[in-house]
């Protein structure tokens, strides 16, 4: 493999390849791709952490080459000197989690893919300081692609195998009773989780059952990397649907949905109710700032007017940021650093970081917090959902993706569009550009044009434009998505089909 073969594996601060034969695409996640990357990252920890020796935690999801790909690392690892624990199946937010307790290890690596198609994964690399940067990363497959074909001769490392999930469920169950002051705090309550065939489906046995919940109704708990039921995916539509029916089936207080690593996750509440994205949002705002007002509450660029308005209804700041979960981690730290509070940098994509739980994207620690609220919101006689039932929603939502002709320069090409687009909407008498806005260009328009807004970017690793658009009038998503159409049909390189079919 070449240097670029290597630095093509690199998806933002994750490694991420095709790692199955499927539909013609090569296999670029290879035994030599997993091998050396694996070397180097050892060697870059060695490096970075001043070790003489280094031990790697790997642990994997439920996909189809996880053993293959365990295996071809722990080789690449041991063969270079260094130890290996192996946690087997596992959640993302566990193989952190594991560097912050006494587990022996100096580092781990989570193989994942969250929740792309079955053919593709990938790696997740941390320290105890948190995950690497996209530099970080970068540095690791430059690493990896000047190592030698034979390795570099040295005394071969261990392996041992030892799970970490359990110690990580129980510290979730230890949280909700020290919080709640019970031992079994969701007694009574019927609360489902849909794994989607992934990794999650420990959280019923180890975390709802001690708590005292009755499980019946979830699904999809046993791994299998086919994924034969649905995507696991708290964005997709077919995954929330499937959970909600269940919820409404079952006769559920709270449904729970998973990610395929567990580092996101989404909601029901009871009768079916989806709990995503901007609700989402507004429910873990809601329950941090009734515990301390006043805090920056970290968000991705997609989200609405109507929850600017609920955050601030409820003592706190909407910072509106760039997508991107470590773009919204990263500027929350930020403000801290500042002096600024912020509890929570979170996307719309079900991603949330925690302050109080060292800034880690963790799903299982997200879905957590909404069940001391849910316990307590009981006792105080009233629904979970009251919480949230001031948040203004927009009538109309759609996201578009127009994307780039092959072969060019998407990005300069992409900056063009969006320079231009500005210089429109500052012309438009009916148009007026968000005056704090940190990524793409965010233009509100007047209630006779649309009555809402629409955000217009690129997309963070694909030749992709998407737009959003909201509207708080019935058609004005059309409205504003004509608008948008005939402004960006000058450009023969974009594919408009997508805002085509939106607008109808």
């Amino acid at each position: 493999m070449t240097k670029q073969d290597f630095l093509a594996l690199r998806n933002g601060t994750d490694v991420r390849g095709t790692a199955l034969p499927t539909d013609g695409n090569p296999v670029t996640l290879t035994q030599e791709a997993a091998t050396k990357i694996s070397s180097a990252f050892m060697f870059w920890v060695k490096d970075k952490l001043k070790l003489e020796k280094a031990t790697i935690a790997v642990g994997h999801d439920s996909r189809l080459s996880a053993k293959d790909l365990a295996a071809w690392m722990t080789e690449g690892i041991t063969a270079c000197g260094g130890n290996v624990i192996l946690t087997g199946l596992s959640s993302t937010p566990s193989m952190f989690m594991l560097l912050q307790e006494n587990f022996g290890a100096d580092a781990s690596v989570m193989i994942t893919a969250s929740h792309l198609p079955r053919d593709k994964y990938g790696f997740k690399f941390f320290i105890k300081e948190g995950g690497l940067e996209g530099g970080d990363v970068k540095e690791i497959l430059e690493l990896a692609a000047e190592l030698p074909e034979s390795g570099t001769p040295c005394v071969r490392g261990n392996v041992t195998e030892r799970s970490y999930i359990e110690t990580y469920s129980a510290d979730l169950v230890e949280k909700v009773r020290k919080a709640t002051g019970e031992a079994e705090p969701l007694k009574g309550k019927r609360i489902l989780v849909d794994a989607g065939n992934g990794a999650g489906g420990f959280y019923v046995d180890r975390v709802l059952k001690p708590l005292g919940a009755d499980t019946v109704g979830s699904q999809f708990l046993e791994p299998d990397g086919n994924f034969p039921n649905h995507i696991p995916n708290p964005e997709n539509k077919e995954a929330m649907k499937s959970i909600s029916e269940a919820v409404k089936k079952y006769d559920a207080d709270f449904g729970i949905i998973f990610d395929t690593d567990v580092d996101r996750a989404g909601a029901v509440a009871k009768g079916g109710e989806e709990i995503n994205r901007n609700r989402l949002i507004a429910l873990i705002s809601a329950i941090l700032l009734e515990e301390k007002k006043d805090g920056y509450i970290v968000t991705d660029s997609v989200t609405s007017d109507g929850l600017t308005s609920f955050i601030e209804g409820c003592g706190g700041i909407h910072h509106r940021f760039k997508r991107g979960y470590k773009n919204v981690i990263n500027e929350s730290k930020r403000l801290n650093a500042e002096g600024k509070y912020s509890p929570l940098a979170i996307e719309t994509s079900g991603h949330a970081a925690l302050a109080e739980n060292y800034f880690l994207d963790d799903g299982a620690y997200l879905v957590t917090r909404l069940l001391i609220a849910l316990a307590n919101s009981a006792k105080a006689g009233r629904e979970l959902t009251a919480l949230i039932e001031e948040l203004p929603e927009p009538l109309e939502a759609a996201e578009v993706r127009p994307s780039f002709a092959a072969d060019c320069d998407f990005k300069a090409l992409g900056a063009g569009i969006l320079a231009d687009f500005a210089k429109y909407s500052e012309a438009q008498p009916h148009l007026s550009i968000a005056p704090v806005n940190y990524e793409g260009v965010r233009v509100n328009f007047d209630e006779a044009h649309g009555d809402g807004w629409a955000l217009v970017r690129m997309s963070l690793h694909e030749p992709i434009m998407p737009i959003n658009a909201e509207s708080n009038t019935a058609g004005g998503v059309k409205r504003i998505l004509s608008e948008l159409y005939e402004f960006l049909k000058q450009y023969p390189f974009l594919n408009l089909a997508p805002l085509v079919k939106a607008i109808g």
